[in-house]
């Protein structure tokens, strides 16, 4: 039951009471599973360009860029780096003194020369011990040394959010993966000289990015030759999510008010939602290389970019088609294929429609923001990624899921999560502007069905919290989405520390 300062409490967050009303009846019903119409595959649902097609598509790219075309990167980075040092953390607060052999702990200490933050490591430890990391190591003091890389007296890396780790050694110096960001989108997306990045950044840390930002933004200007207009934005409390009890009833902090969680990486639909830019590339702030390894990742930004453009230069042009109602059934024929083939989108209530009627339905349907996501082959098991799943509307289209939202007692969801080719690497790049250059309303195009519920504690006791749909899954439901094949080498992301050790990340 919702109280009088409950709604008090609802108000101030700019929260809306039958939207907790809402999060609170989804505790008790819990979230659908999709329905699978398969797993998307090279010709079906994934384009595997050939020479001539990824020709095309980057001169089409720089032609965009050459035009004076809007483009801006939006990088979300407000996570903070804790789960990157999940080892360093149980080393550090365990019993034991030395890691065991072959542990990640191990691994990291034998080469601890190797690492970018080598050096901010050697001066911690000296402020610290008085001692250099060499000397601790000879001294079997690996405690001292991994708690120096993690804890706050020392680097404090394991609080700080990965935009300002240390990722990268060069000749001159060391670079940060937001400074990595920084010197992609000078290669990718700039525009007339300037580029334009956005960071999504959580208030705890936001000092600390403006900071590193005014400090390197001039060294970076010099080296790359353009200008970098930086935004920033935080988690708007507005997408916070009520949280429940294991009864599914309000859960309540020691004081009686409401808890209420951050919705999750969907929440950013709404930060996106604010930018202004007609094109806009989302990729995670870890999945970044050094200079010497960039190559395939500027090709292929320039080859999603490009096929985002002539598919947008299509749609643009059917819809001004539909407009003038001046078509002709082999337009609209040609249309409909394009939709099947194109935007892999197959609906059975298309078929026998009158041309007033299929006019309408293939206006709605290429009337939505546009998004082309980079897919690579699996080398893994599979799991979350590309498949083509049904809509509410009764169409098929491709989507990106979790493997949350696939059915885990549904024998032939199964059998296409094992059979998928193809995984997520969260490469993707958008047209959020209609034709007219007027915006989407993204909130618009989310799938409320889509989010899913996940069991954490608080003070010590069980709650249930409620993740938003995804930002690239759920909260992009509704989008015309087209799937490209990218080679693996595109996804580097650091997902533990140990991964700043692989040949990739060593320059």
């Amino acid at each position: 039951m919702i109280t009088e300062n409950d709604q008090k409490q609802i108000d101030a967050k700019g929260v809306k009471r039958e939207t907790v009303e809402a999060q609170l009846n989804r505790f008790k019903e819990g979230f659908p599973y999709l329905r699978l119409a398969g797993s998307a595959t090279v010709g079906n649902g994934i384009l595997k360009l050939d020479s001539n097609a990824e020709t095309e598509a980057v001169a089409r790219w720089k032609g965009y860029l050459a035009d004076g075309g809007e483009v801006l990167k939006f990088v979300p980075a407000s996570g903070a780096a804790s789960r990157m040092f999940k080892a360093l953390f149980s080393f550090v607060d365990g019993d034991a003194d030395e890691p065991a052999a072959g542990s990640p702990v191990a691994e990291l200490i034998a080469h601890i020369s190797e690492t970018p933050f080598k050096a901010e490591l050697d001066l911690a430890v000296k402020r610290l011990h008085d001692k250099t990391v060499d000397e601790l190591i000879a001294e079997h003091r690996y405690k001292d040394i991994i708690a120096a890389i993690i804890k706050p007296e020392g680097m404090n890396y394991g609080q700080l959010p990965k935009a300002l780790l240390t990722f990268h050694k060069y000749a001159d110096g060391t670079r940060t993966s937001l400074e990595e960001q920084l010197v992609e989108g000078a290669q990718t997306a700039a525009v007339n000289g300037v580029v334009k990045l956005h960071f999504t950044v959580s208030a705890d840390h936001r000092k600390l990015f403006e900071e590193k930002i005014d400090r390197v933004l001039p060294d970076v200007e010099a080296k790359t030759g353009v200008k970098y207009q930086i935004g920033m934005s935080e988690q708007k409390p507005s997408t916070d999510t009520v949280a429940a009890t294991v009864d599914n009833e309000l859960f309540r902090d020691d004081n009686g008010r409401l808890v209420f969680r951050p919705g999750g990486h969907g929440a950013l639909i709404e930060n996106l939602n604010d930018v202004d830019s007609a094109v806009v590339f989302i990729k995670n702030i870890d999945n970044v290389v050094p200079d010497s390894r960039r190559e395939p990742t500027i090709r292929y930004k320039q080859v999603l970019g490009g096929t985002l453009m002539l598919v947008h230069d299509r749609i643009a042009a059917y819809l001004s088609v539909l407009e003038t109602g001046r078509y002709t059934a082999g337009d609209l024929k040609e249309m409909l294929k394009f939709l099947h083939e194109t935007l892999a989108t197959k609906d059975e209530r298309a078929d026998g429609l009158d041309d007033q009627s299929l006019a309408a339905y293939l206006k709605e349907k290429f009337n939505r923001p546009l998004r082309v996501c980079g897919m690579v082959r699996n080398e893994g098991e599979p799991g979350g990624g590309p498949f083509i799943a049904y809509n509410r509307d009764g169409s098929a289209s491709p989507q990106i899921l979790e493997s949350t939202q696939i059915d885990p007692a549904s024998p032939e969801a199964m059998a296409m999560m094992k059979n998928a080719t193809h995984f997520n690497p969260v490469d993707l790049v958008c047209y959020t502007k209609r034709p007219d250059g007027s915006k989407y309303n993204l909130p618009d195009y989310v799938d409320g069905d889509t989010g899913f519920i996940s069991s954490k504690s608080f003070a010590g006791r069980e709650l249930r919290a409620l993740e938003l749909p995804g930002l690239w899954n759920g909260a992009m439901s509704d989008w015309s989405t087209v799937f490209v094949e990218v080679p693996a080498s595109t996804f580097n992301p650091v997902k533990t520390v140990n991964d700043l050790l692989r040949p990739v990340h060593q320059g």
